[in-house]
């Protein structure tokens, strides 16, 4: 061990690319706080940074065992594994990685709602399947001119309303209050924004603050003819009130990149026709995540460097 190397404890499964790097500057304990309990407890002193993904959990305990930790740099934009008024109360920077993956998660919106709007994993299994011979593909949902809500109006909501535009979508929002720059209509709550629209794109925060926010209330609102997709957190929407409601015709259909309990995704909506997974794989092309591993390793650099950091979370 190079005395001189800061020591970085990693605490979920990071990309090659990004351990690579780690490994090139650093000494790396890869995730040993689960699975070696001993050398963590013996490495904890000298660990001067936290390295996570933005599903993994940095709680307050987590940290009070970490006396020397700096700074927790997250490969991801989301954030709310991580107790950052834990970390701001001993004057710990978190820094995460937004910006770069705006355009592959409005992308995989925009998908995800023309698969579940024209059924086509539908249609790709009808023609495996050797069903196309018995009769025609039955009709499905016109997305040109459609009424699109979407739920959390920031970078991402705002790209996936720009991509809206060329299919002449008439948009709307909700957020926590309006913005300025966005001149698209307005809801202060997301159940009367469902009330207008046809199509609901979830991509608000995780967190407290947004737990379960898509509820039976919001689904219901949305009605029989409306789909639901989301793209921010699993943790937004009420999986089993969102599961009644497939069930039981209270909406259309659903497309989902995220999932209450990852990777464990219920057999309930496995088995619906009227659903389009797909495995959190939103920011999920080569060349977003190795621009977002390099974002969290050069913020780990800034900081052991003694510059600014590049993208640091607010308190």
């Amino acid at each position: 061990m190079s005395l001189d190397r800061p020591e970085v404890l990693v605490v979920a499964p990071l990309m090659p690319f990004l351990m690579d790097a780690l490994q090139r500057e650093y000494t790396v304990h890869d995730r040993t706080h689960v699975s070696d309990p001993e050398a963590f407890s013996a490495a904890a002193p000298r660990i001067r940074a936290v390295v996570a993904n933005g599903e993994a959990k940095v709680p307050r305990e987590l940290m009070a065992r970490l006396p020397a930790l700096e700074v927790i740099s997250v490969f991801g934009v989301g954030y709310d594994g991580v107790d950052v008024a834990a970390a701001h109360e001993r004057g710990v920077p978190v820094t995460n990685t937004p910006q770069v993956l705006n355009d592959d998660v409005a992308d995989l919106a925009i998908g995800l709602l023309l698969s579940i709007a024209r059924r086509i994993p539908q249609a790709d299994r009808f023609v495996r399947d050797g069903e196309w011979p018995k009769g025609p593909f039955p009709l499905n949902r016109k997305v040109t001119g459609a009424r699109l809500g979407v739920v959390g109006m920031g970078r991402i909501g705002q790209a996936i309303a720009h991509r809206a535009r060329a299919f002449d979508m008439q948009i709307a929002y909700t957020a926590r209050s309006p913005r300025a720059e966005v001149d698209h209509a307005y809801h202060p709550d997301a159940v009367s924004l469902a009330a207008a629209v046809d199509f609901l794109v979830v991509i608000t925060p995780g967190g407290a603050a947004t737990r379960g926010l898509i509820d039976a209330r919001v689904l219901e609102a949305l009605g029989p003819q409306g789909y639901l997709i989301n793209v921010a957190r699993g943790s937004v929407v009420d999986e089993a009130a969102l599961i009644a409601a497939l069930s039981n015709g209270v909406i259309a259909g659903a497309a989902l990149d995220v999932y209450a309990n990852e990777p464990n995704v219920p057999a309930e909506l496995r088995a619906m026709p009227n659903v389009v997974l797909t495995p959190h794989m939103a920011s999920g092309t080569k060349q977003t995540r190795e621009a977002m591993a390099q974002l969290t390793f050069d913020n780990l650099r800034a900081h052991f460097a003694g510059a600014p950091l590049l993208t640091p979370v607010d308190a």
